[in-house]
């Protein structure tokens, strides 16, 4: 399998079920795949056991540790300095999405989300690369 065939990989760290399911879906109806962390301890363990995905999707309120501090992590190691993050949250005051940016978060989008903003939003972060 080429680089052009292979099939371009997203972290999804989101801790409500009901969302985490409907973005796997779309994602994978769309070409990729989707690996699951389910809160913030899940999403650091990825961090030092998983190699480096195309992309991470992460939601900021997440419990034990919050997308910020994986964010901030995250920048800190070197295999995944590169890759883009897109933040998710339902949180959209001007202070936390000046935080996730500071942090070395490349986008962030509200919730609720629009399905096309998100997938557009996640293809424009991986052509960067």
């Amino acid at each position: 399998m080429s680089d052009s065939d292979r099939q371009p990989s997203i972290l999804m760290v989101e801790d409500e079920e009901d969302i985490a399911f409907l973005i796997r879906f779309l994602l994978e109806r769309h070409g990729f795949t989707v690996r699951h962390a389910a809160d913030g301890r899940q999403a650091l363990e990825a961090l030092d056991q998983e190699t480096p995905p195309d992309l991470v999707l992460l939601d900021v309120m997440l419990p034990y540790h919050d997308g910020l501090e994986v964010v901030e992590q995250l920048r800190q190691r070197p295999a995944w300095q590169a890759v883009p993050v897109l933040m998710l949250t339902a949180k959209a005051r001007e202070a936390d999405v000046v935080r996730a940016l500071e942090l070395g978060a490349d986008d962030y989008v509200t919730k609720p989300f629009q399905p096309d903003e998100l997938l557009a939003r996640l293809r424009r972060l991986m052509r960067r690369r």
